[in-house]
């Protein structure tokens, strides 16, 4: 036997196991480094891709908006940020630094989230210059044309008024934008809801290519890109981090360029073939990302690329913060049935698509197919079981559920990060 540790919250939840069931992990805690995050991103800043120095890019420019990630994304930004503020003085020493945080469709980041993403000293020089933005308050953000696929392309004006306009961010899979990080910082990240239900509509979500690892003919790939193109974002510094959430690699400069090399280095390291099992077991990836059920179906989709028909998935997910969206928790827990909602959602035209519908979407894709049994902080109970799934306290508990529903020689796989791999053939 051997002991598999699930990551949740900020602890983990453990299993003991058969020696030979496999363990689908990613490999980014294989590379090493003598050089710590800081020093890794100052080389990569150092060497942009495609673009000239932020330095070099700040020169006569009287602001620049930098867009940082929200609560939801472990983004060492204490790794980030110094360098990308240290260079835009250098290139303009009276320049006006704006922090924009990218909520996307997210609630709003408070001040201890704020706080503890950028450090006791970063938090306070800047804490009048830090922009929350609102995706939900259109008197905040300002049309700036539309996106291929036809909705208008909306942005917080914060971004649209800046000189220059810069992005931090980290590269992770992503379970229908194929990878995180580059222009996903302004789609959906500084974006106006409008904006984001369109490009995150039933029909794209549906698309074969809006999956886990993949970016070519992705149509919400696209239209993110072209709203990074009309925002003029100018620069970004993406980070990969490992399992303890360390930088371990650094891609900085043209937001598209840079970015892609960045996935193409990821993939090889996050890329594992499916074990098909009738039981698979798999997180959120632990803190921050486990915080609501809006973020599960990340994790959950892991499970889905390599369980059997009619098999069964255990989700771990502390969900401390609830459900993460008002809309979300309603269009499943309100609809007649989790596959009712996911053919509502294929009808639904691209104008008409509903708040947080995506991740509905492939919650009641993932739920109208598999059993999945839940496990989530006990004052989450009743929300778990509204969500059309069952709850249990422990992993121990969930896991002697499945053994009854699919009997003691049903095959067992291990996800202990979901967030984490691309599980492809």
């Amino acid at each position: 036997m051997k002991t598999v540790n699930f990551l949740y919250g900020r602890t983990t939840f453990d299993l003991e196991v058969p020696d030979d069931t496999p363990v689908l992990t990613s490999n980014v805690d294989a590379l090493k480094s003598d050089k710590d995050g800081y020093e890794i991103v100052k080389e990569a800043m150092d060497n942009p891709i495609d673009s000239p120095h932020l330095y070099e890019l700040a020169k006569g420019k009287p602001d620049c908006t930098i867009i940082i990630s929200d609560h939801t994304r472990p983004v060492p930004s204490q790794d980030i940020l110094p360098h990308m503020i240290r260079e835009l003085r250098c290139g303009n020493p009276d320049i006006k630094i704006t922090l924009l945080v990218a909520t996307g469709f997210h609630r709003p980041t408070t001040v201890e989230e704020l706080r503890g993403k950028l450090g006791d000293a970063l938090y306070e020089e800047f804490k009048d210059n830090i922009v929350v933005h609102d995706a939900h308050d259109p008197s905040k953000n300002i049309k700036i044309g539309n996106l291929p696929s036809g909705p208008d392309c909306i942005i917080d004006k914060v971004a649209h008024n800046a000189s220059l306009l810069v992005a931090e961010g980290f590269i992770e899979a992503h379970f229908f934008a194929g990878f995180s990080g580059g222009r996903k910082s302004v789609l959906p990240g500084i974006c106006d809801a409008v904006t984001v239900m369109g490009n995150h509509c039933g029909e794209f979500i549906a698309s074969p290519y809006a999956r886990t690892g993949i970016l070519d003919k992705n149509p919400i790939h696209e239209d993110m890109v072209a709203a990074a193109e009309m925002a003029k974002l100018a620069f970004i510094c993406n980070v990969v981090i490992d399992e303890d959430k360390k930088t371990v690699a650094a891609f900085a400069g043209n937001f598209k360029t840079a970015h892609r090399k960045g996935v193409d280095f990821l993939s090889g390291y996050c890329a594992v073939k499916p074990a098909p099992s009738d039981i698979v077991i798999t997180t959120n990836g632990g803190y921050p990302l486990d915080q609501n059920a809006y973020q599960c179906p990340k994790g959950m989709s892991a499970a889905e690329a390599t369980v059997n028909d009619g098999g069964v998935i255990i989700m771990l997910a502390t969900c401390q913060d609830g459900h993460g969206g008002e809309s979300y928790y309603h269009s499943i827990a309100d609809a007649e049935s989790a596959d009712a909602f996911f053919q509502q959602c294929l009808h639904t035209p691209q104008v008409e698509t509903l708040p947080d519908q995506w991740c509905a979407q492939i919650w009641c894709r993932i739920v109208r197919k598999y059993k999945v049994l839940f496990v989530a902080d006990k004052a989450q109970e009743q929300l778990i079981r509204d969500l059309k799934v069952e709850y249990f306290e422990t992993l121990d508990e969930a896991y002697a559920r499945a053994r009854e529903l699919k009997g003691p020689d049903a095959t067992l796989a291990c996800i202990p990060n979901g967030v984490s791999v691309v599980v492809k053939d």
